[in-house]
């Protein structure tokens, strides 16, 4: 959520800014709803004075031995008013509120101009020993021919348990799998700092409205009614909320959490996309980078977690690049993104593997985490920021083709063999 301030001394900042992220104008009935819920304040306030001189004339008559129906019949009348004038509010802030969610963020100055992905800025491209035949597109076996000829996924099986787009992993591809999850979590928490953190994998609304995927994108996650529960599209909306409605000690920052989980998103409108194998699936593994940090050192921050994302694919030695996103790419809760892609030679595309956002104040606003720079100091919000580090599923389809041999067999990348009982398959 944005400063209303912000809005109030910016307007047209923030519709410019709705406008590049596809949002509503909503601007000119936000104003309108703030004057009058403030006139609505200030008139309760103006009544409240009034009550409180009224009720010390009360008791001067009584004390006098005056009459005091007359100022008491005043006192009443001046009450209901302001418990009418309550009700009132509280249905302007409600509708205020709901309209504030809809307005997403506004990007960094350094985030460039553009409409959509194709205008993108690629800002690195790395290979192992730098190698640019790493980038071009060869024929062999894509990854389904490869799960199928090695036994390592089954997505026929997968949706006879469940649907499309859940798959199920066999044997060797189960262990890779798992391998890949306990690498990630022991470079970040053993070489970069990181704190593990296993969350729950079902959160509530609250939870979501404070990352920002509530109401926005309320059709692409999974929800029980019962329970009034969801399941989480991202690790970080459950890390994220830990700290919400929570001031933090300005010395405990940054605050550095890892964390594992199983995501769930039901790709609504996806239709006509890609969804062979990993390309696009329901439910996919993925380790998480969140950072709770000071507002002065966020985009320093930034760039630290995303070279510890970058990271993971040197040491497996997966070719990869790095895209800052433009502005009109940019998320809605995001202030600036860098997304990693890796690269697929068989399937012969970039596929993304990593988004590393700094979400500035937004998310905290929202779920009212903030952070004290002393003991003494008025809170202020925190800056958070987090990135995939990473998605397994598209990791898999570029690490299975990228170690695909002449004759069909994959070898296994150095950084997975103290984590695997194989080397090979195949």
């Amino acid at each position: 959520m944005i400063d209303l301030k912000l809005i109030r001394e910016q307007p047209d900042l923030v519709r410019e800014a709705i406008s590049i992220k596809h949002g509503d104008p909503v601007v000119d009935e936000v104003l309108e709803l703030d004057n009058t819920r403030r006139a609505i304040i200030g008139r309760v306030e103006t009544l409240k004075n009034k009550r409180n001189t009224v009720s010390d004339e009360v008791a001067r008559l009584k004390r006098a031995g005056e009459s005091a129906d007359d100022v008491i019949r005043e006192m009443k009348i001046t009450s209901d008013e302001i418990t009418d004038l309550d009700v009132e509010l509280r249905s302007v802030e409600e509708k205020l509120n709901t309209l504030l969610d809809t307005i997403p963020n506004i990007t960094h100055s350094s985030v460039p101009d553009g409409k959509d992905a194709t205008e993108n800025i690629e800002i690195k491209r790395w290979s192992p020993d730098n190698d640019p035949s790493r980038f071009t597109a060869r024929k062999g076996l894509d990854h389904l021919a490869l799960a199928e000829k090695h036994n390592l996924f089954d997505f026929k099986r997968g949706a006879k348990i469940a649907a499309g787009g859940f798959p199920l992993y066999i044997g060797k591809g189960a262990q890779l799998e798992r391998a890949l999850i306990n690498f990630m979590l022991d470079l970040h928490t053993r070489a970069h700092g990181y704190s593990e953190i296993m969350p729950p994998m079902f959160v509530n609304a609250d939870s979501l409205r404070g990352t920002g995927n509530l109401p926005k994108f309320r059709d692409q996650v999974y929800y029980m009614p019962e329970d009034e529960l969801f399941a989480i599209p991202t690790a970080e909306v459950p890390i994220t909320n830990m700290y919400r409605d929570e001031v933090l000690k300005g010395e405990d920052l940054p605050i550095k959490y890892a964390g594992y989980s199983a995501c769930f998103r039901r790709e609504a409108g996806s239709y006509g996309k890609d969804t062979r194998g990993f390309l696009r699936v329901h439910e996919f593994n993925k380790v998480e980078l969140v950072k709770f940090v000071d507002p002065d050192t966020s985009y320093e921050e930034h760039e630290k977690l995303t070279t510890d994302a970058e990271r993971i694919l040197e040491l497996l030695a997966i070719p990869y690049r790095r895209l800052l996103l433009c502005k009109g790419d940019t998320g809605f809760s995001n202030a600036k993104t860098y997304d990693l892609e890796v690269w697929a030679p068989i399937e012969g595309k970039w596929l993304e593997a990593s988004s590393c956002s700094n979400y500035e104040a937004f998310q905290a606003r929202r779920a009212n985490i903030r952070f004290k720079r002393d003991a003494k100091a008025k809170p202020e919000f925190v800056h958070t920021l987090n990135g995939s580090a990473l998605a397994t599923s598209r990791l898999m389809v570029a690490l299975l083709e990228n170690y695909q041999q002449a004759d069909g067999s994959i070898v296994m990348p150095e950084a997975l063999h103290p984590y695997l009982p194989f080397t090979k398959i195949g």
